[in-house]
C-alpha cells in the first residue's frame, strides 16, 4: 500500500436523479494501492456524455452519479510500485480507468477496445465492485496505467478537453493516415471535437475544409482556426463544387444530418470517419460503392495513442479554445454541449470566448469542470 493508509472524504458534484441537477456530494474514494496514483483534480472537461448519463438517457445511470471524464490535475501521492509518476507531476485521466490488461487490445495499448470492456471513469463498475465516480470532484485514485503525463509547460485547463474531445479526433486521424502533408481534409461540425480536428489537420500539413450549416461559423473557421476553406453545407452549388476533391472527412456532428452530400465530396477511395453520435446513419450504397469509399467509426483511444496526442499538442502548440467557469456554475455549463440537428439553426451559447470549442470550467475549492 502507499503511505496513504485510510480513505479521505472526496467532495464532488453529483446528479441524484434523471433531472440531471448537480449539487455538492461527499463520498469516499478507495484507498490507493501499490500501483495507484492519487490526483488532486484542477480541471475537468464537460462532455455530452455527462449530459447523457446524468439524465439517464441510456437507461443505466447509477445514482448518485458524479460525471466527468476529461480530468487534469496534480499527483499528490503514489503507490510503492509506481515509477512513471512522482508527487507534483501534472497528469490527466481520460474516459476509462481500468481494463483486463491481458487481451490482445490491452497488450497493444488499445485498452479502449478491451474484449472484456474497459471500465468507464464514471458510472462504471470498478474491480472492487464500487461504482466509479468522475472528475467533477476534488481528487481521484487511478491505476498508473490509465494516467497520462502532461508536460509542465502545457496548461492544465487546456489539457482537460484533450482527454476525450482531443483523442476522439486524433486517434482515427492517425489510424487512417490523415497526417500526410498535402492531403485534403473535410471537417463536419465545428464544435468541441470539430475545432480540434481542424487544428490537428493544420498541424499535419493538410488542406482543411470546414463544413457548417451556419454562415456565422465562417470567420471562426477561417480566421481563428486557420481552415483553408469554409463551405455552407446547405448550399448545393458550394457542395457540388467540391465533388470528388477530399481525401478524408472527419464527421463530428451528433445532430441528425444527411450523409450522401458529404460523401460525394470524397475522392475515389476516400475515407469518412464518424466520431459523433447521430440517431441514425443513412446513405445510398452508391455513395459508398461507386466511389470505392470507406466509412469508419471511432471512439476515444488507447493509452499509447493518448499519450502521443498529448505530447503532439505540447510540441506543436495546439490548445483547445476554452472558457473557464467555476464548479458552482456546473448546472449552467452542462446545458451547453447539446447536439444540434443540421435541419435547424444552431443555438447561441452564452458566456463563451468563441462560438464553438470546449469550455473548461474551474474551481479552486473542488477542482474544476469544463465543457466540450
Amino acid at each position: 500500500m502507499s503511505s496513504l493508509t485510510s480513505s479521505e472524504d472526496c467532495l464532488g458534484w453529483a446528479a441524484r436523479d434523471p433531472s440531471g441537477f448537480l449539487s455538492p456530494y461527499k463520498f469516499s474514494r478507495r484507498v490507493p494501492g501499490d500501483d495507484d496514483v492519487s490526483i488532486t483534480i484542477t480541471h475537468c472537461g464537460i462532455c455530452y456524455a455527462d449530459v447523457l448519463w446524468t439524465r439517464n438517457k441510456l437507461g443505466d445511470s447509477k445514482y448518485p452519479l458524479v460525471p466527468g471524464h476529461e480530468i487534469a490535475g496534480i499527483v499528490k501521492t503514489v503507490g510503492a510500485n509506481v515509477h512513471r509518476f512522482k508527487v507534483g507531476d501534472h497528469v490527466g485521466v481520460g474516459t476509462y480507468v481500468n481494463s483486463c490488461r491481458q487481451c490482445e487490445y490491452c497488450e497493444d495499448g488499445q485498452e479502449v477496445c478491451c474484449t472484456g470492456g474497459s471500465t468507464n471513469t464514471f458510472n462504471g463498475i470498478d474491480f472492487d465492485g464500487t461504482i466509479t465516480k468522475g472528475g467533477y470532484s476534488n481528487y481521484i485514485v487511478v491505476h498508473e496505467r490509465y494516467c497520462y503525463r502532461i508536460p509542465e509547460n502545457y496548461p492544465l485547463a487546456s489539457a482537460a478537453p484533450l482527454l476525450c474531445a482531443g483523442i476522439t479526433v486524433y486517434s482515427p486521424m492517425i489510424r487512417h493516415k490523415m497526417n500526410q502533408p498535402g492531403k485534403s481534409l473535410g471537417v463536419i461540425g465545428l464544435g468541441g471535437l470539430g475545432h480540434l480536428a481542424v487544428k490537428f489537420g493544420k498541424a499535419f500539413g493538410l488542406n482543411v475544409t470546414v463544413f457548417s450549416t451556419s454562415i456565422s461559423k465562417k470567420e471562426e473557421a477561417l480566421s481563428v482556426l486557420g481552415a483553408d476553406k469554409f463551405v455552407l453545407s446547405s448550399d448545393t452549388e458550394q457542395m457540388e463544387a467540391l465533388s470528388k476533391s477530399l481525401d478524408f472527412i472527419i464527421d463530428a456532428a451528433s445532430g441528425d444530418h444527411p450523409f450522401d452530400p458529404y460523401m460525394s465530396t470524397l475522392k475515389v477511395g476516400g475515407t469518412m470517419v464518424l466520431v459523433g453520435f447521430p440517431s441514425q446513419v443513412k446513405f445510398s450504397p452508391a455513395s459508398l460503392n461507386l466511389g470505392m469509399r470507406t466509412i469508419s467509426g471511432s471512439v476515444t483511444g488507447g493509452t499509447r495513442v493518448t499519450q502521443e496526442m498529448i505530447d503532439f499538442c505540447a510540441a506543436h502548440g495546439i490548445y483547445p479554445n476554452i472558457d473557464v467557469i467555476p464548479i458552482q456554475y456546473s448546472n449552467e455549463a452542462i446545458e451547453r454541449p447539446r447536439p444540434i440537428s443540421h435541419t435547424h439553426q444552431p443555438r447561441k451559447p452564452h458566456h463563451t470566448r468563441h462560438r464553438s470549442g470546449p469550455i473548461c470550467v474551474g474551481s479552486l475549492q473542488l477542482g474544476s469542470i469544463g465543457l466540450v
